[in-house]
This record gives structure tokens, C-alpha cells and sequence, in this order.
């Protein structure tokens, strides 16, 4: 346990873990306080739904571009900007959801806006971690305590947010959230010793980069089995976040509250799943995959017959527990198996499917609801997910042999020693 708390005596990672974990409560509050303006004043799925794709799929299409230029630029400089720009969106979203200025278009575009800029924010913060604490053989621990991190503020960030709503309304719900980002932006201006994020090669494009580590991608047998498996596993995980807004409000009938507390459930789960994986490290990481997202399908299937909030909440700790443990074991074997040169592009490429995939399942979960209703929805997000897990286990012994390939990495073929597992990363964001 001692080991796991050193990275909090490194500076300025202290920093970087409070302002990562503010980011993400300031995301929790507004995540929920949109959603809620948008279904309240639509009363429509659709809308709910293209929200979700403006703030989440759309910017991860155009936040590796932002991401590469700002890499060039000293963190107290970029950081501090990107958060500022956060809080004026927000304001801006405030505006539109007092009284009667509500304006779907303007929203979606302060959506994007955001999305893309918090995205790129998660992606600086992250090279800085590894920077920082990567010389010092300490980044496994750092990036459990961010993890952790990210799971508290989905817990207080979502309950808040529904609470905020309740008593202050969306309007004001949202200025909060502009204020914690500009104190984030206080707190990164006054951080005198972050490091320098530029790229390895100034005279290297950032698009050769890029195709240079999907080569390495598909060449890895490893890495090609866990990028697909989780791009197929995040469309089912995320089906039916856009609509759950609308399960809780007209399947369970509960209150914008009820709904915040729903999701901080979720989030307790991940805080859960977070603390059982330090317990479980010296297991099996492939067996940790299945039984995790196991767990997750079975949560689903359990929400889809909910009739109550109460129930529904605890299906949503189980799933959020099996989607914590779940992606700290892809990141970790990842990270374990990907050469020390493919290490950032190979969890970049992570977290870009992380804010892509959701998109497609957006989308389907939106169809299913026009089509059916929100516990289809559920039923066939479990479903699909269980199936995963059957054909993952049958591929297992395959995965294990750690087949060597050629094109993998340098000199063609892929490193096969691999251990145990670590380290989070948002879920889902969402999920």
C-alpha cells in the first residue's frame, strides 16, 4: 500500500491528480445537468441522443489533431487555456438553459466544443503523468490513484449534479461547473514545475505517427485482439447511455435526482471494482476480461427487469464494479505487451476508440428505444455482451500461446512476455 501512495510524493503529480479529478467531476455535474436540459425541453429521443454524439463521438474525431498541436506547447501554457475555454463553454450552456433561450443547434455546437477540449485535456494530463512518473517506475501506481480519482468523481459527480438540478436548476448546475473548471485553470497556472509535452520528434508528422502505430497494432496479435474485442465490448457497454435518462425517468419514474442517483451508483461500482483489482493484481489478466464484462452483461440483463430504483442501483454497482476492473485490465494488458517506442500511441489509440465506440452504440441504443423501449435496450446491450464473453473464452487459450507475427514492432515480431495487469482510465466515460 506504501508503494501505491508514492506517486503522491512526486511533484507536480499531486497536482495533476487533483486537476484530472475536478476535470472529471466537472464533467459527472455536467453530463447529467445536460441531459436533463435537453429531454426536458425535447421531450424527444432523438435530440437526447444527438447530444451524446456531439459531445462524446464527434470530438474524439477531431480532438487527436487538437491534441498533437498542443503537445508542442508548455503545459502551463495549454492546460490552463484549454480549462478557461471549458468554463466559457459552460457559461455559454448556462445561458441557453435559463428561462426561455433554449436553443437545441447553439447547445450541441458548446457540446462539441467541450467534448473535444476535454478529451485533449485527459490526453495532456496523461503525458504529463507518464513523464513525470514513468523515470521513477511509479506510473502503474500513479495511474491507479487517477483512476480511483476518476471513480470518486463519477460518485459525488453525478449525485451532485442531481441534486444541483433539483435545488438550483440546470442554469445554475451548469455555472457551477463553469467555476470548477476555471479553478482547475488556477491551480495549472501556478504549477511552476510540469513538464514539457512536446512531441518525440519535432521533424516527425503527427499523421506518420499515427500509421506508424496502427501498423504496430495490426501486426500484434495481442494488441489487435484487445482493440477489437474492446471496440465491440464499448458499443454494447454504451448502448444505453443516451437513454438512460429516459429509463429512469419513464421506466422507473423516477426524478432528475433518482437519475443522478442512478448513475452515481454506477460510479460507486467503478470505485468498487477500482479497490478489488489492487487485491486481484497477481491474477490472470484475460480471466479478470471475462469475468469483469461478464459482470457487466449480467447488470444490464438485471436493469432491464428493474421496478424499482433501488433495484436498478444495485445492478448498476455490480456493472459499474465489472466495467472498473474491466478496463484497468485491457490498459494493463496493453501496456504490458506493447514496446516501450508504441506505448503512447498504442494507449492513445485506446482512448480514441474509448470516445469513438460510444458513438455506435449511441446510436443503436437510440434506434432500439424509437423502436421498442429503454429495457430492449438494456436486454440487448446484456445479451450482446455475454455473447462477447463466450467467444473471448473460446479464443483465450489462442491469446495465452501469445503467437509470435511479423510487422508487429521492431524487427517484426510481437513480445510475448507478459504478467499480470493495471492501471483505469475512464470508462466510459461514461460507461
Amino acid at each position: 500500500m506504501r508503494r501505491r501512495l508514492e506517486p503522491l510524493a512526486v511533484r507536480p503529480f499531486g497536482r495533476l491528480l487533483g486537476s484530472y479529478t475536478l476535470n472529471e467531476l466537472g464533467d459527472s455535474i455536467g453530463l447529467v445537468a445536460l441531459a436533463v436540459l435537453v429531454f426536458d425541453r425535447t421531450e424527444a429521443v432523438a435530440p437526447t441522443a444527438g447530444f451524446f454524439l456531439a459531445a462524446k463521438f464527434l470530438p474524439a474525431l477531431i480532438a487527436p489533431a487538437l491534441t498533437a498541436h498542443l503537445d508542442r506547447f508548455e503545459l502551463r501554457r495549454a492546460l490552463p487555456g484549454l480549462y478557461v475555454t471549458e468554463a466559457a463553454a459552460f457559461a455559454g450552456l448556462a445561458l441557453f438553459a435559463s428561462g426561455d433561450r433554449f436553443v437545441l443547434a447553439p447547445v450541441l455546437a458548446l457540446g462539441l466544443i467541450d467534448g473535444m477540449l476535454a478529451i485533449t485535456g485527459r490526453g495532456l494530463t496523461r503525458g504529463a503523468v507518464a513523464a513525470v512518473l514513468q523515470p521513477r517506475d511509479l506510473l502503474g501506481a500513479g495511474n491507479a490513484l487517477m483512476n480511483l480519482g476518476f471513480a470518486i468523481s463519477s460518485v459525488f459527480g453525478a449525485a451532485l449534479g442531481g441534486l444541483l438540478i433539483a435545488e438550483i436548476g440546470v442554469s445554475a448546475a451548469l455555472l457551477v461547473d463553469a467555476a470548477s473548471f476555471l479553478i482547475i485553470a488556477a491551480v495549472m497556472a501556478a504549477t511552476r514545475d510540469l513538464p514539457s509535452a512536446r512531441a518525440e520528434s519535432d521533424q516527425e508528422r503527427w499523421l506518420d505517427r499515427f500509421r506508424d502505430g496502427l501498423a504496430y497494432a495490426r501486426g500484434s496479435v495481442r494488441t489487435r485482439v484487445l482493440l477489437t474485442g474492446q471496440s465491440l465490448a464499448l458499443i454494447c457497454f454504451t448502448l444505453v447511455v443516451p437513454i438512460e435518462v429516459i429509463y429512469a425517468k419513464e421506466s422507473l419514474g423516477t426524478t432528475s435526482a433518482g437519475f443522478g442517483v442512478l448513475l452515481a451508483a454506477w460510479g460507486a461500482g467503478i470505485l468498487l471494482g477500482s479497490l478489488l483489482f489492487l487485491g486481484l493484481r497477481n491474477r490472470s489478466g484475460f480471466g479478470l476480461l471475462l469475468v469483469s464484462s461478464g459482470a457487466v452483461g449480467l447488470a444490464y440483463l438485471g436493469m432491464a427487469s428493474a421496478q424499482t430504483l433501488m433495484v436498478a442501483c444495485l445492478m448498476s454497482v455490480i456493472g459499474g464494479a465489472g466495467n472498473g476492473v474491466q478496463w484497468i485490465a485491457v490498459m494493463t494488458a496493453l501496456q504490458e505487451s506493447t514496446p516501450p517506442e508504441y506505448q503512447a500511441r498504442v494507449s492513445g489509440l485506446l482512448e480514441s476508440i474509448g470516445a469513438a465506440m460510444p458513438g455506435v452504440g449511441f446510436l443503436v441504443g437510440a434506434v432500439i428505444v424509437e423502436l421498442s423501449s429503454p429495457r430492449t435496450a438494456y436486454t440487448i446491450a446484456g445479451a450482446g455482451v455475454i455473447v462477447l464473453v463466450l467467444v473471448a473464452a473460446c479464443l483465450r487459450p489462442a491469446y495465452q500461446r501469445g503467437v509470435r507475427v511479423g510487422g508487429g514492432g521492431p524487427g517484426g515480431t510481437e513480445s510475448v512476455a507478459l504478467t499480470p495487469r493495471r492501471r483505469p482510465a475512464a470508462p466510459s466515460d461514461g460507461a
